[in-house]
């Protein structure tokens, strides 16, 4: 192995060997996320670029991170110091041709859903093409991965080091689900989420998810700021 694949190998070998990984699978019913979606893609002109599920992902995590902090960190083992972010540099785990690259969408938390949406697709386009500058490669505080329609039920995705936490967006499907005593069709998805368990505790993990959840359940929260 030479080049980018060793590298990829070495640091998922590292990540694997020194971080005691704990990892959260939660359900999550996106039905009304997707009308949401469908409803404002309609509204955009032709030649426009549609509205993916990720950026409404992305911009709910930043939202749920400003209540948990210890989750937008780093961890510098040579000093053995964590620190904590007010800004979220969200990377973008991005399969290329050369293999896996985390470009990296800084700022997000002062993004629109729109300008969120065109940054993922700026910088992951970069990184597929070979054409990404170094600053776009490098300083995220937290990584979303998602693998779209070959994203399967659940994952154990491995936390991109020095981070703390990585969130995994499985694949949407149509499932029956029980509500109110009723059986009823509802596009769910699964979120399967690793977290360096030294530095986050499993119900801080757990009660993150579930706050993720409930934002995307509920999509009009997210664009609603305290």
């Amino acid at each position: 192995m030479v080049g980018l694949r060793r590298k990829i190998a070495e640091r998922m070998s590292e990540a694997n060997r020194e971080i005691p990984h704990f990892t959260y699978v939660e359900e999550v019913d996106i039905t009304s996320l997707e009308s949401l979606r469908q409803h404002l893609n309609s509204k955009k002109e032709q030649g426009e670029d549609k509205l993916t599920l990720l950026p409404f992902i992305s911009l709910a995590l930043v939202r749920v991170l400003a209540t948990f902090p210890q989750c937008n960190a780093l961890y510098d083992s040579g000093r053995n110091v964590i620190s904590r972010y007010g800004a979220v540099h969200l990377g973008i785990a991005t399969q290329t041709p050369d293999g896996l690259k985390v470009p990296v969408v800084k700022n997000s938390e002062a993004r629109s859903l729109n300008d969120l949406a065109a940054e993922i697709r700026r910088v992951s386009a970069a990184a597929r093409e070979n054409t990404a500058k170094r600053e776009d490669l490098m300083g995220s505080t937290i990584t979303v991965t998602s693998l779209g329609k070959q994203g399967g039920i659940a994952s154990t995705p491995v936390i991109n080091m020095p981070e703390v936490a990585i969130i995994g967006v499985n694949k949407a499907v149509e499932r029956p689900v029980v509500i109110n005593g009723q059986i009823v069709v509802r596009l769910m998805m699964n979120l399967s989420s690793s977290f360096d368990h030294r530095f986050v505790d499993g119900y801080d993990a757990a009660m993150m998810i579930q706050e993720l959840k409930t934002l995307l359940e509920q999509p009009a929260t997210i664009f609603i700021s305290d």
